[in-house]
């Protein structure tokens, strides 16, 4: 993939390092989509950069504590209020919730999106592997994806309703759907915020397009 180089605009990335995994492959399929990137915890660094991508996996809990350590959550909102776009993956999706539940344990999340994160009602968990989704018509993280195209899930909890209702003169959010047992937000587009459960970096080639897709959002 040529990224956005060839179109003459590279978009400037801070992948947000709080101490969870998966830093260096977000990264990598950052830098492949054609974006420069820097793995960070610097506040100027995250809030001056085109686009933040906030990963994430592991529990919600631990990784809202690791987000509170380096004042992610605030980094998260200053961009935010400024509408400087970011890009949540995984739990890094699930923490931009009000809260989430996990083993009957309730943990305060960063509140950009009303609801909770809790167990998936499924016979098998985790969700791990290969999934379709159903986004809207009008979605521009998905643009030009086949409807069939296949992400990477690894996940036992999700966000299984979705309640924010636009103020105008706002557009309504933009919320794309899996099912794994029962429907769940795999995926948002609200403004300049958002987020998906799967992992586009570790989705092959539908991946490395939705993350073109977002990167072009950043001109």
């Amino acid at each position: 993939m040529d990224g956005l180089g060839s179109l003459g605009f590279v978009a400037d990335v801070v992948v947000l390092d709080y101490g969870s995994g998966n830093l260096r492959s977000v990264e990598r399929a950052l830098q492949r989509a054609g974006a420069t990137v820097e793995v960070t915890s610097d506040r100027d660094a995250a809030l001056a950069a085109d686009g933040l991508v906030v990963p994430g996996v592991g529990a919600f809990a631990a990784c809202m504590a690791g987000l509170r350590a380096v004042r992610g959550d605030k980094i998260i909102d200053d961009r935010l209020a400024g509408g400087r776009p970011v890009l949540g993956i995984c739990v890094g999706m699930q923490v931009l919730f009000e809260r989430g539940v996990e083993h009957g344990e309730e943990s305060a999340g960063c509140a950009q999106w009303p609801g909770t994160v809790d167990r998936l009602e499924a016979d098998v968990l985790p969700h791990m592997g290969w999934n379709t989704v159903r986004a809207p018509a009008r979605s521009r993280l998905f643009a030009g994806l086949d409807a069939d195209a296949r992400f990477y899930f690894v996940h036992s909890y999700a966000a299984r309703s979705w309640t924010l209702e636009p103020t105008p003169p706002f557009l309504p959010p933009q919320v794309t759907w899996a099912v794994h047992g029962k429907e769940f937000v795999a995926a948002v587009e609200n403004g300049p915020l958002w987020a998906t459960q799967f992992h586009p970096e570790k989705s092959g080639d539908a991946g490395a397009a939705l993350l073109s897709n977002w990167l072009e959002t950043l001109r």
